[in-house]
């Protein structure tokens, strides 16, 4: 393998939408967010990201074929429904940045491409100026039926990056399980970090 990890913006972001959309319906359709994923949706959210100030994907690349991603912005470009549950805390969002998906091929995880998605985002959020960093995982039972057995969160692995979750601190998004006729909303536990 010959991973290269990048970052993207603006029009180098519009370059590899397809790539991209393709990549996020593969690692999401897995546990926890079991996305039933639509690749005009995908497009759609991408191009809205890219178009957006600030904003960064980075990319992990094997030989020129993207096999990861993640992304960050000001939270003051997110929709409503992303701020409101800090907002409705006291915790101002003005200078805040979010971590929206970090996607990663099986075959790649376990080798620090983790570690350089946040570094690149971190960095994004500094230049920025940003004084607090958040970022929204799904909330899934214990005993759900599609858990695999030996799942690990990744919790331990954002604490060790400083971030804790927020009491109280809780999104609901909707979106189509795989199984499902339609969508449904799921609760999503934020953390945050000051830099």
């Amino acid at each position: 393998m010959n991973i290269t990890v990048c970052s993207l913006i603006g029009s180098q972001v519009a370059a590899a939408i397809d790539d991209l959309a393709g990549l996020r319906i593969a690692v999401f359709a897995e546990w926890p967010y079991l996305y039933d994923g639509d690749l005009a949706y995908e497009r759609s959210y991408l191009e809205e990201f890219a178009s957006g100030a600030d904003g960064v994907l980075v990319v992990a690349e094997d030989n020129g074929r993207i096999v990861g991603a993640a992304t960050a912005s000001p939270m003051r470009s997110q929709k409503k429904e992303f701020r409101e549950p800090l907002e409705a805390l006291g915790i101002p969002t003005g200078n805040m940045f979010y971590f929206g998906e970090s996607v990663l091929l099986p075959d790649y995880r376990g080798q620090g491409i983790g570690h350089a998605f946040f570094d690149h985002r971190e960095a994004q959020a500094r230049r920025f100026g940003a004084d607090r960093i958040s970022f929204a995982a799904v909330i899934r039972d214990a005993d759900h039926p599609a858990r695999p057995s030996g799942f690990t969160s990744l919790d331990g692995f954002w604490r060790k990056r400083g971030y804790a979750p927020l009491d109280g601190a809780i999104m609901q998004l909707a979106w189509k399980d795989r199984g499902e006729a339609e969508d449904t909303r799921k609760p999503l536990q934020y953390w945050m970090r000051r830099l």
